[in-house]
């Protein structure tokens, strides 16, 4: 799985994560059921989950991909141990979406790597603007999502979530003089 040239990370990049090499990779056929099952288990340990995640998580190809957005993974050790999807918006606008690490590997930097992966994603993708809704019990993400550059927004911006356990929204403006090198670079995919 690590020779695939759709896993390419900088020189001294990958994370390490007790001396494990962590890649980051587009979604392929077949990775449905990592992407539903990461999500799963961080839902369901902090709040339930709602017919809105049923719908997202019981077919991303449909409602995530062919819509023209996309889904990232970390790979370590030949197995999916992150995740994080961009949802199309408006154009130039993605929501960035269903970040997970598994319980077992968090702690290691895998959950900033796979972040910085999807921004720096959007941006090639020609984004100005990532939006993201979350719970402000999930304290790690939020303070993550401060550190790489996202912004609270105020209620009056906020519209309506189909989510019932989303209470903080934040965005990111991806303005060129806001670029910075992240270390990480990639091979285009040939689709999924």
């Amino acid at each position: 799985m690590h020779n695939n040239p759709a896993i390419v990370n900088a020189p001294g990049e990958a994370v390490n994560s007790q001396a494990r090499e962590v890649y980051l990779r587009s979604f392929r056929s077949g990775d449905e059921d990592a992407f539903r099952e990461l999500n799963e288990a961080w839902i369901a340990k902090y709040f339930r989950i709602e017919d809105a995640d049923r719908k997202v998580l019981g077919d991303p190809v449909r409602n995530i991909l062919q819509p023209g957005g996309h889904i990232f993974f970390a790979v370590m050790d030949g197995r999916i141990v992150g995740c994080c999807a961009l949802l199309p918006m408006e154009p130039g606008s993605f929501e960035l979406a269903k970040m997970a690490v598994n319980e077992d590997e968090r702690g290691h930097g895998i959950g900033r790597k796979v972040l910085e992966y999807t921004i720096a994603r959007a941006k090639q993708l020609g984004a100005h603007r990532l939006y993201l809704e979350t719970n402000r019990k999930l304290e790690n993400a939020i303070h993550l999502y401060e550190s790489l550059g996202f912004r609270h927004l105020p209620l009056e911006r906020v519209t309506p979530s189909p989510y019932a356990r989303a209470n903080v929204f934040m965005e990111m403006m991806l303005h060129e003089q806001s670029l910075r090198h992240t270390g990480i670079c990639w091979v285009p995919d040939s689709g999924v």
